[in-house]
């Protein structure tokens, strides 16, 4: 596990233990079955694997150097998404081609100019292997890759395995506009809820399924189920150590803000890149933070609480590029969640839009183009430009969402 052992330390240096739970249920996620099974599926296959930093089992043991040492099958082939294999690239930094030390196989980035496996990749390939951690939002650019790899292995008839691992923002939650199919984009292939209360091996079945691959391609999929997960779990409520799936999810914390506060990315608000708390806190250099924890926090939204701050964004490498502000000091607010149960992400962050849009009419801004793929249509920005009763605007994704849990439930693999 040599090649990997610098990236085990750093990032279970991190782990976060948030006791909510006080006896945190007994789970085995997909890849600690797979070792149960002495990792029978892949017997005599020459595997490509699908993965980054996440795929460890609860020893910390990472997947690739798991298969490599049962001398079942032979790795053949590696691929990263977003962030690279190790995990340790910024957002949106080019990653480049390298091998892997520990199988010798070559590493394929699967983020950048190419975005899919090709067949040239794929011909010594029998069987694909799928296993990262997720955060449960249409935006978090893992699951356009686990789409990509699911039509590359439906064209070239190789079945792929899913290991499952849990929704951390739980399995019983959705909220947010479904996406409008005319802004797709990498951070929205699939008109899904920003928050969709999916496995993502649900969400694969799902896909696959529902006629969602292209040219109506349909993948040779199956699941290797989680033990002992249920639906309503948060993922600090399981004895499964918190792996950050990108250098920016440190935190349980930041994976519940993420669904809301991922849209400040689209304005001229800093969202905490560059800093220590990134989404748990946000502002700039034009607000004034005492000023505007008062408004936020007179809105009295459900379970959170807007506490004012100061920070000064900084480039870290690995983890923020170019952050907004960089250099400059922002005042703002930090997020403190109450009650996550009762907190609606986003929509919190659209009244934080609101409210800022108030108090600060000539200076917020926001990239029209990249709000409505976040979003994933254009009803927010026109809302923001035309304005309106907020209440209303929430009510539109009432029947949309009704509609979507009917579809979501066929494909559940847990109660």
């Amino acid at each position: 596990m040599k090649a990997l052992s610098f990236l085990a330390a750093f990032y279970f240096s991190i782990y976060v233990s948030v006791a909510t739970a006080a006896i945190p249920q007994h789970i085995q996620a997909g890849l600690d079955v797979l070792v149960a099974e002495k990792f029978a599926p892949v017997a005599n296959k020459r595997v490509g694997v699908v993965c980054n930093h996440t795929a460890r089992n609860k020893q910390g043991e990472h997947l690739v150097d798991l298969l490599q040492r049962s001398g079942v099958c032979q790795i053949t082939a590696i691929f990263g998404p977003e962030h690279g294999f190790r995990g340790t690239y910024a957002d949106g930094r080019t990653i480049t081609d390298t091998i892997d030390a520990v199988s010798g196989a070559h590493i394929y980035s699967l983020y950048g100019t190419v975005t899919r496996p090709t067949p040239a990749m794929l011909q010594n390939v029998d069987l694909l292997i799928y296993d990262i951690q997720d955060v449960g939002v249409r935006f978090y650019t893992y699951i356009t890759t686990l789409t990509n790899v699911m039509e590359s292995a439906a064209e070239m008839g190789i079945p792929i395995i899913v290991l499952d691992r849990p929704n951390p923002i739980r399995g019983d939650r959705v909220e947010g506009p479904l996406l409008d199919l005319r802004f797709r984009s990498f951070v929205g292939p699939h008109p899904l809820p920003i928050r969709y209360g999916l496995t993502i091996g649900e969400l694969a079945q799902l896909i696959n399924n529902e006629g969602w691959l292209r040219d109506s391609l349909r993948a040779n999929l199956s699941i290797i189920k989680m033990r002992g997960w249920r639906r309503s779990f948060w993922y600090d409520e399981t004895d499964l150590p918190w792996v950050p799936p990108s250098p920016n999810m440190k935190t349980i914390e930041t994976a519940i803000v993420y669904p809301g506060f991922c849209l400040l990315e689209a304005s001229n608000i800093s969202e905490g890149r560059g800093t220590e708390s990134p989404f748990l806190q946000f502002g700039a250099p034009w607000i004034d933070g005492q000023a505007y924890a008062t408004a936020l926090n007179k809105l009295a939204l459900p379970g959170v609480q807007f506490i004012p701050t100061k920070f000064v964004p900084r480039e870290i490498p690995g983890i923020a590029y170019k952050p907004k502000y960089e250099g400059e000091v922002c005042e703002g607010v930090q997020i403190k969640i109450t009650n996550r149960d009762l907190f609606q992400p986003i929509q919190a962050a659209i009244r934080v839009l609101l409210i800022t849009q108030k108090l600060y009419p000539d200076k917020l801004q926001w990239r029209s183009a990249g709000l409505d793929r976040l979003y994933g249509n254009d009803e927010l920005r026109n809302f923001l430009n035309n304005g309106g009763e907020v209440r209303e605007f929430f009510r539109k994704w009432e029947a949309p969402l009704a509609a979507f849990a009917q579809i979501a439930k066929r494909y559940y693999l847990y109660q």
